[in-house]
This record gives C-alpha cells, sequence and structure tokens, in this order.
C-alpha cells in the first residue's frame, strides 16, 4: 500500500514546489516508484520537469472532471520510477465548478484510491491557498508534510493551515495525519533561521524533520532547467539535503 503525502502551505514562496520535485526524485533514486500530482494551476512542479503547455494535452483537471483517466494523463519524467500527472491552466477553474459537485471534497481522493496500489510514494503538490483544490488534495493523502521558509513571515498563516488539518480530522478524516514540516532556504550563518526554527517548534513540537533544506543557488536554478536537483547538480548541497529528507520519510 502506498503513502500519499500532501505537501502543503498556503503561503506561496516557502519551497513547496521544489520539495515536491526534489523529494520525489530522491525516493525514485532509491528505488521507489513515486506519483507527482500537480494540483497547482501554477503548473510549476510540471514544468520543473521540463514539461511545457506543449507537452501535455490533458491533466489533472480533466481527471477531476472526468473527461479522462488518471493513467491516461500521467507523464513520464526524466528519473525511472517518477511520473507526474501534470497541471495545465484550466485546472485554476476546478475551484468554483467542485462547488456543487456532490462528495466535492472526495474527488481526489476516489481517484488516487484506484490509482495507490501501482506506486509506493504519492506526492501531491498543493495551490498556496485553502481553496476547493487543497482541501482535496488535503482530504486524498495519508499525511501532510508542510515546508516552511526560514523568514520572518514564514509562520504567517500556519496557525489557520493547522486549523484546518484539524476540522479535516475532526469532521472528514480521522487518520490524517501530519508527518511533519520541513524548514526550507536554510541559512545558518544567520540569527535569523535559528530564531525560525525555534519557533517552528512550538508549532510542531514533535513534528519537525531534522533535515533542513540549506538556500542554495543551484536549487534555485534546477527548475529553469527542467531538472530536479539530482539531475542537475547531483553531488551539491541541495541533493544531500533532500537524500537526508527522504531517508528519513522512509524510516518515519
Amino acid at each position: 500500500m502506498s503513502r500519499i503525502i500532501s505537501i502543503v502551505n498556503q503561503k506561496g514562496g516557502v519551497g513547496k514546489t521544489t520539495t515536491t520535485i526534489n523529494l520525489a526524485a530522491a525516493l525514485a533514486e532509491m528505488g521507489k516508484f513515486v506519483l507527482i500530482v500537480d494540483m497547482d494551476p501554477q503548473a510549476n512542479a510540471t514544468s520543473g520537469f521540463g514539461l511545457g503547455r506543449e507537452d501535455v494535452s490533458a491533466g489533472i483537471y480533466e481527471v477531476l472532471s472526468q473527461q479522462k483517466r488518471l493513467p491516461d494523463v500521467v507523464c513520464n519524467t526524466a528519473h525511472d520510477g517518477l511520473r507526474i500527472a501534470p497541471s495545465t491552466a484550466d485546472l485554476a477553474g476546478a475551484n468554483i465548478e467542485l462547488v456543487d459537485v456532490e462528495r466535492r471534497e472526495y474527488q481526489l481522493h476516489d481517484i488516487l484510491a484506484e490509482a495507490r496500489q501501482g506506486y509506493d510514494y504519492i506526492l501531491i503538490d498543493c495551490p498556496p491557498s485553502l481553496g476547493l483544490l487543497t482541501l482535496n488534495a488535503l482530504v486524498a493523502g495519508d499525511e501532510i508534510l508542510i515546508p516552511v521558509q526560514a523568514e520572518y513571515y514564514a509562520l504567517e498563516g500556519l496557525g489557520q493551515l493547522i486549523q484546518t488539518v484539524g476540522l479535516i480530522k475532526e469532521h472528514i478524516k480521522p487518520e490524517i495525519d501530519i508527518a511533519g514540516a520541513v524548514l526550507t532556504m536554510f541559512d545558518k550563518r544567520t540569527r535569523l533561521s535559528e530564531d525560525i526554527m525555534n519557533e517552528l517548534y512550538r508549532y510542531f513540537p514533535n513534528n519537525i524533520f531534522r533535515s533542513v533544506i540549506p538556500r542554495n543557488v543551484r536549487l534555485a536554478e534546477a527548475p529553469s532547467f527542467g531538472q530536479s536537483i539530482f539531475h542537475y547538480d547531483r553531488r551539491g548541497k541541495g541533493a544531500k539535503a533532500y537524500a537526508r529528507l527522504a531517508r528519513e520519510l522512509l524510516a518515519k
């Protein structure tokens, strides 16, 4: 049985998509069969693997709207064992279209219930908001991973996210769990990064990954070349950090 992990933070620019891409790539490098579901209409996870609009004729939107089946839209990546259900601009309309759908918050859950037998890990890249797309991703997941940027405003909105997860746990999916928070763009030279780490322990006293992701130029460059960090700079600090995070996740 696969593990479905929703990677979420409604604050943009925290390394959410970077974490989705590179954690998935790290797991694939370790021999796991992995699927990324790009639930963000910005489609950054999709383009991060070099898939442009001309390469994607249909994506997760067409699956949610029941025009296609999931296997029909899944694309290969440059990593053996890593595939992606891509996003397209049409996905932005799903937040409105799902409003009147019966069991609207379970649409992705039901889709992945069929697919999960074929993968070891399914990682869902959520949009930076708490709309219906994110709600679907949270309900579909077994666990939630929260990237938190080591910046002054990074903890803004975390309380609201935790409250939302609590409501889902209480009313929709009691078994959902927070796998942990991971600190991204960490710079050990600054006092601020240490302060953010200490503050994070107040929110997640028992759920912080020990692996931290450093602020790293190569990590920032890799998506523009349509590559994960493991193909762009395999021996660099970014690749080593995500490999450590993957090993820590496997041990949980």
